[in-house]
């Protein structure tokens, strides 16, 4: 089972910019479906953006065109680029992982936290107006 580790989140003003971070040890990450979801108090964790093997990305409405997924596969790494973020993206920061065969219709479908098998302990982002 992949590990994954969440760092780079912490505070940051509305309209800003930060990038989290999430690392692997022992496995790939390029042979996964990988995505990001959040989670705010008291409210279900939510998908964010996932990247398929392919390396076509897919955004929730709430972040398009501000937030950016990518991977540096030398790196073993995936990110999130945070553009211009807003007090509601204040949340816990999750990526996840997931085999491309586990998903029906490819990465491309893996919108769903249930379908997602690892996970990272999280990082928190909170964004002040």
């Amino acid at each position: 089972q992949v590990q994954l580790v969440e760092s780079g989140g912490g505070s940051v003003q509305a309209g800003g910019s930060l990038r989290l971070s999430c690392s692997t040890e022992g496995d790939t990450l390029s042979s996964y479906c990988v995505g990001w979801f959040r989670q705010a108090p008291g409210k279900e964790r939510q998908w964010v953006a996932v990247l398929s093997s392919t390396s076509s990305t897919i955004y929730a409405d709430s972040v398009k065109g501000r937030f950016a997924i990518s991977q540096d596969n030398a790196k073993n790494t995936l990110y999130l680029e945070m553009n211009n973020p807003k007090p509601e993206d204040t949340a816990m920061y999750y990526c996840a992982a997931v085999r491309p065969a586990a998903v029906a219709g490819g990465c491309a479908s893996a919108f769903t936290k249930r379908l997602y098998t690892a996970w990272g302990q999280g990082t928190q982002v909170t964004v002040s107006s």
